[in-house]
């Protein structure tokens, strides 16, 4: 073997011997995902159970006793009130399925839940006081000190109520009791609970957090997650891919899937929601899948044609956005 051929071999055969460790670290590194990394599905109930339900406090939870509690309606209003919670009770109530999120909910996090609420609207209390010319803003204020606004057309057009009842029972004091605002389609920050006043007032209300520079409109993004599987999971042909997608207050058009990392998308079949304010559920069936290893996303788009955005942002200031994305085996 002359010099030239000896130094071929050597280098082909070193290329092998690269060639093979580097599959032997990629089997590796395929059995550890599979065997440690690997996450159950989320089995998530359509209605959160009020234990389950996510909680994001302000500070220290207030002690309400509703025997001396009252709700004072005041500001630029023609007739200043004063209810009882009693007489917050004996009102017309309405009663709605609402999803909330906070606003600190990473992507595809757990800072999202789904209730039945039920209370007065906003709109009804707001009418009997009786609000002056000029009024901008719908000032909220909890015994926790903490506060936040929204504007008057919100407050008498968009199915704003104060919930006295959560899941059919009362709500429950780390929810809120005796009385918490509900508003669709807005992050969990202006939902102010332990409400003792609301005050009408003639310019843009900065509460605590738009105080340090968060967003005031707080419109939640349109965002999906996937359930099912769970991140590293092992799936078979004829799977079926679960998972939410939510928007607020405009509903879910529609949700697709992709298998490839994002080149292609698929549509899911979505179930129909009981509530325009709630989230959906969504499922796919992957029925020709082939053995491999495959990049999962979701996204959605609403109503309104706004499709979740693959622009990773964090929370601060109006909210997280982003595609969830999960890498799955199929053998």
């Amino acid at each position: 073997m002359n010099l030239i051929d000896r130094r071929n071999f050597l280098r082909y055969a070193s290329l092998g011997i690269f060639a093979a460790l580097f599959t032997r670290k990629v089997e590796a590194s395929t059995f550890l995902m599979k065997r440690f990394l690997a996450l159950p599905p989320k089995e998530t109930p359509f209605i959160t159970p009020n234990e389950h339900f996510y909680i994001v406090n302000f500070g220290k939870q207030p002690q309400v006793d509703a025997a001396d509690w009252t709700l004072r309606i005041t500001g630029k209003v023609q007739r200043p009130l004063e209810l009882t919670y009693q007489e917050i009770l004996a009102r017309p109530a309405v009663e709605k399925m609402v999803t909330l999120e906070c606003i600190d909910n990473e992507v595809a996090g757990e800072l999202i839940s789904n209730a039945v609420w039920k209370g007065v609207t906003l709109k009804s209390l707001i009418e009997e006081a009786k609000p002056l010319q000029g009024v901008e803003d719908v000032a909220m204020y909890g015994a926790d000190a903490y506060s936040d606004g929204i504007t008057l057309d919100r407050a008498l057009n968009y199915d704003v109520f104060l919930a006295y009842q959560m899941n059919g029972v009362t709500l429950p004091k780390e929810h809120g009791y005796p009385l918490r605002a509900v508003v669709p389609g807005l992050y969990g920050i202006k939902n102010v609970k332990w409400l003792t006043k609301i005050d009408l007032v003639d310019h843009d209300y900065k509460g605590y957090w738009q105080q340090k520079g968060w967003t005031d409109t707080a419109t939640i993004k349109v965002k999906s997650r996937i359930d099912a599987p769970g991140p590293y999971n092992t799936i078979n042909p004829g799977y079926i891919f679960r998972g939410i997608a939510f928007t607020g207050g405009y509903g879910i058009r529609s949700v697709e899937i992709s298998l490839d990392g994002g080149k292609s998308w698929v549509p899911a079949t979505i179930e129909p929601p009981p509530s325009p304010y709630s989230w959906v559920f969504w499922k796919y069936e992957w029925k020709d899948a082939k053995p491999g290893t495959y990049q999962i996303l979701s996204r959605a788009t609403d109503k309104l044609s706004r499709t979740q955005t693959a622009f990773i942002s964090r929370a601060f200031p109006d909210g997280t956005s982003g595609l969830q994305s999960i890498v799955t085996f199929v053998e």
